[in-house]
């Protein structure tokens, strides 16, 4: 929430006065007047909720519009001299045959230093291309742009590469985090070190971030390793993006550097820097998940938040905020890394609350709709996971017929390569077969048991407390 707040009280003048008034002519004054509240008076949530009487349900929504529109209006003004700069370049043959020479190399090379400041690669070579032609009878000068206009283009391939390995290594991460196979984790090793040879090649502030994106969480999340130098990375991050506040990938890209740093004060910090991250990035989640898998693995930021709940104890809220949240959002179902994890966030959700049936609906979806056969361990995972909702909904037909199915699968895959399904099927059967004398005991020691052979691939399990809480719960069923 501080940092819409922020960005409110950093709005000038006249952009806040140019979106308030749209807001008001659109007729939505009830996101007006929280603009106006946010920006003009020190109230807090509670007591805007009261003056614009809405619950905090429509709250969180209000919010969220709120920010959007400010998003959208900021980048259309960031937006407008870019495009007033790529019309100028579509109009370099009307000044080379229409212009004085000296005037057209004079309007070029200050071209030139508005798209540097910009970072507009593209339109550059054409500047570099045009100069050097219009320089053909000035020897040094020709082969000045000759080698400006032969080194940005090979720039502009590296970067090219550079942005296909950024994709290709967190697409790669996605498989290596369903399945934790050793094959996958030596591509991951190759494609961050092709990464770091390709932007070696260049002193590219913008190389420099899509390899600092790739090394951090490889450190992270693959060698399974933090220092203290990350935060200076992130610092050096920030500190290009305000540097180039004008362009307009890294206006987006904020929010990967948000996402790292939650990420990383996840794992190093359980208390003051992470409850701020995960509160300057909650708004933004849904559009991290759907939007941003070409620059990081975004799904893992849903099982952060989750562990964030269960670190505060507040997971019985995970179902009401979450259902506010993801209101408008849209599964990329060919993404099977980001299904997986995003249904299992919402079954979790209902999970949490209670809500079995529902939460078995949901994985029941996933279930019907997707072929998982490339994954076998994933799929194994959301049958125990909808075969745990069986159970908790007492529905003992619906839970021996998949019960039959998981345990072909653990047949199949090996029982020394999922020991931990073969404890849940216990836990599972001894809830709902054994009579209430000693039940919490027995399943207090599956559960011990199970805790000491969860996967290190991705599963439901490893995101729910499994504790004597947990027992007790199944000992009620």
């Amino acid at each position: 929430m501080s940092k819409l707040k922020n960005i409110i009280k950093q709005l000038s003048t006249k952009d806040y006065t140019a979106i308030y008034d749209s807001l008001i002519n659109s007729n939505a004054e009830k996101s007006a007047y929280l603009l106006k509240f946010m920006r003009e008076k020190q109230l807090s949530d509670t007591r805007i909720m009261e003056e614009l009487e809405v619950n905090n349900n429509a709250y969180y929504t209000l919010r969220s519009r709120l920010n959007q529109k400010i998003e959208e209006y900021l980048l259309q003004e960031m937006e407008s001299p870019r495009t007033s700069l790529i019309k100028k370049v579509a109009t370099i043959h009307d000044i080379i045959f229409t212009k004085k020479r000296a005037i057209a190399i004079a309007t070029l090379k200050k071209l030139e230093k508005e798209l540097l400041d910009y970072d507009l690669s593209n339109e550059l070579t054409i500047v570099y291309k045009t100069l050097k032609k219009l320089l053909i009878n000035s020897p040094e000068d020709h082969f000045t742009y000759s080698q400006l206009y032969n080194r940005h283009v090979a720039y502009m391939l590296a970067l090219d590469k550079a942005e296909d390995l950024l994709a290709n290594y967190f697409k790669k991460y996605g498989d290596y985090f369903l399945t934790h196979d050793e094959t996958d984790k030596i591509g991951l090793e190759l494609l961050k070190n092709e990464m770091n040879n390709v932007a070696n090649l260049y002193q590219s502030h913008r190389l420099f971030v899509y390899q600092s994106f790739v090394n951090i969480f490889h450190q992270i999340y693959v060698e399974e390793q933090t220092n203290p130098e990350m935060e200076v990375v992130f610092e050096k991050i920030q500190n290009i993006f305000d540097l180039y506040y004008l362009d307009a990938i890294y206006y987006h890209l904020i929010l990967v550097l948000e996402f790292l740093k939650t990420e990383y004060y996840s794992i190093v910090d359980k208390n003051g820097k992470l409850n701020k991250a995960i509160e300057d990035i909650n708004e933004s989640i849904p559009t991290i998940v759907s939007n941003y898998s070409l620059y990081t693995f975004s799904p893992k930021i849903l099982l952060t938040k989750q562990q964030h709940y269960l670190l505060d104890r507040t997971e019985k809220l995970m179902y009401g905020e979450t259902k506010e949240l993801f209101e408008d959002y849209e599964i990329n179902k060919q993404n099977i890394p980001e299904y997986i994890i995003y249904t299992n966030y919402r079954a979790s959700a209902c999970f949490f609350s209670e809500k079995y049936d529902e939460a078995a609906k949901i994985l029941n979806s996933l279930l019907n709709e997707t072929a998982l056969k490339k994954y076998p361990s994933a799929l194994l995972e959301v049958k125990l996971f909808l075969a745990l909702q069986y159970v908790m909904m007492k529905d003992h037909d619906l839970f021996n017929q998949l019960i039959n199915s998981i345990q072909r699968q653990i047949r199949l895959i090996g029982k020394e390569d999922c020991t931990h399904a073969v404890t849940l099927t216990k836990i599972f059967k001894a809830t709902l077969n054994e009579g209430k004398k000693g039940k919490k005991g027995k399943l207090m020691l599956l559960i011990s048991k199970l805790n000491l052979s969860l996967p290190k691939y991705y599963s439901p399990f490893n995101y729910i407390s499994m504790d004597e809480s947990f027992a007790e719960k199944l000992a009620n069923v």
